[in-house]
């Protein structure tokens, strides 16, 4: 769709809520004067008031949409940018609801983290019950999801209270796996393609290890959590799972872990003979994620192995002792229906998950949904999946406990991880809400540098693609200085 800015360059803030409203639609900013289908959007200061406008021009018709906020909102450049945004937002919202598009479950919210926004007016003075009618007023959020946003804020609240000023957590990526699911678009490679990397990748991710435990000493920083993902960790033999954790426990002082998570995502890669090595290492969480219990389902998405094989690997796990398991479902997957999900969650359900998170499909880039076009589930009955899922869960003696969305989300809904009581898992919560820093290693990690006093926040990006990791680790290494570099400045700026 064409879009035409007046007053103003939020091109970021319109395109985002164009993708929630229009998920079809693409921006365009043509050099000619506006004509056929298009958005004017116009900003306007004036001596008390910023105002913003939308005009949708769809067919003959044309729906117009407004908002505005008081000048006294505007303290800053940081907090006028974010008003002057929301105002352009949901001036594009109000014309777009004006013309017949269906209200989205968040309502005018686009960005990943609904619960900071939350979390925000909490801490503003708000008590629970002015903040939840503020955040559904002012963002036009359905009740439910608000209310859903709100538990997982009370979690984080708990969490954030937890923390200590020097507390981090630990990635460490593996991006390797049997083979390659439909709907993923991680850089893993298929070890059936590219067994020969997986020797000289670990030799080089154990330089990085190294290099990133020298910075955590040297700053006294203390690893809280450690969560081991990809990929699928396990396609690694036991030995290697074995040797990788032993690099892991003499690099870092691992005596402050509050909890220790490995993917076990595939069943088709767990062993008894890997589970007792993982327990030995002291890993007290693993996830076994079947995503669906539809054989059918499971072959469209390429996964090579059956429902029952993921019973059987749950077996496993039970059998090996000591781990809290997290089980993943997927809403929308292709193939899929409202009865079928709800056959998935059910048979789940009857294993006995610590925690269950369920994931909305998310079409993107580089996933074979979005290159081949494959059918998927409609956002009604994606919805009817989710509400199912809340109010089952909820019964089953779970709560939601962290809560993220993701850019072309099917029907624009959310992820949420649900758990028993004392199983919540403090990874989750610090990265999604990002409490602390995440020092990431391994191909394709992305370490996040958290300010705690509201600063710049700065990410330090690993090579994706395990060859290019291997080729570039002196670099990778070398920048790992940068750890050091960003608390120095944090101290000296407080």
């Amino acid at each position: 769709m064409k879009l035409y800015l007046y007053g103003h360059d939020y091109k970021y803030a319109a395109e985002q809520m164009l993708l929630t409203l229009f998920p079809n639609e693409r921006p365009e900013y043509p050099d000619t004067p506006p004509e056929g289908e298009r958005m004017e959007i116009s900003l306007r200061r004036g001596a008390s008031i910023t105002s913003a406008a939308c005009a949708l021009y769809l067919g003959k018709n044309v729906w117009r949409g407004a908002a505005r906020a008081r000048n006294e909102r505007l303290t800053d450049p940081l907090q006028r940018d974010r008003v002057c945004q929301r105002l352009v937002k949901n001036a594009i919202y109000r014309a777009a609801l004006k013309s017949g598009v269906p209200k989205p479950a968040w309502g005018a919210l686009t960005g990943v983290r609904p619960g900071k926004l939350m979390a925000g007016l909490m801490a503003s003075g708000l008590d629970e019950k002015a903040a939840l009618r503020q955040f559904i007023t002012e963002y036009d959020v359905s009740p439910a999801r608000a209310g859903l946003c709100l538990a997982t804020t009370r979690e984080t609240l708990k969490c954030a209270a937890s923390l200590e000023e020097r507390d981090v957590c630990l990635y460490v990526g593996i991006p390797f796996c049997p083979t390659r699911c439909a709907y993923c678009s991680f850089v893993s490679q298929s070890v059936e393609k590219s067994m020969k990397l997986v020797a000289p990748f670990l030799k080089a991710l154990e330089k990085e290890i190294a290099a990133t435990a020298a910075q955590v000493r040297a700053l006294g920083l203390r690893p809280v959590s450690l969560y081991m993902g990809g990929g699928t960790p396990t396609t690694l033999s036991a030995e290697q799972l074995d040797r990788l954790c032993t690099v892991l426990a003499e690099q870092f002082d691992l005596s402050g872990l509050r909890e220790y998570t490995v993917e076990a995502g595939r069943p088709d890669t767990i062993t008894i003979e890997k589970l007792r090595v993982l327990q030995e290492h002291g890993v007290d969480r693993v996830s076994v994620n079947p995503q669906t219990m539809s054989d059918r389902v499971l072959e469209l998405i390429g996964r090579r192995h059956t429902a029952a094989d993921i019973v059987a690997a749950l077996e496993k796990v039970r059998t090996a002792g000591g781990f809290a398991v997290n089980m993943d479902l997927i809403a929308g997957l292709p193939g899929d229906s409202a009865a079928g999900f709800r056959d998935t969650l059910e048979k789940v359900l009857t294993l006995g998950a610590e925690n269950i998170t369920v994931h909305t499909l998310s079409l993107k880039k580089g996933s074979r949904i979005t290159l081949d076009q494959t059918p998927i589930p409609g956002a009604k009955e994606v919805a009817a999946m989710l509400d199912y899922a809340s109010k089952r869960l909820t019964a089953a003696g779970y709560a939601p406990y962290y809560l993220y969305r993701q850019k072309f989300m099917s029907g624009g809904f959310e992820n949420v991880g649900w758990a028993r009581d004392g199983h919540v898992n403090l990874y989750n919560i610090v990265i999604m809400e990002e409490l602390r820093s995440i020092l990431a290693m391994g191909g394709g990690g992305s370490s996040k540098l958290i300010r705690t006093d509201g600063g710049r926040n700065i990410r330090l990006m690993a090579p994706k693609y395990p060859l290019e990791y291997i080729e570039s680790i002196d670099r990778t290494c070398a920048e790992k200085t940068r750890i050091t570099d960003f608390y120095n400045r944090m101290e000296e700026d407080a």
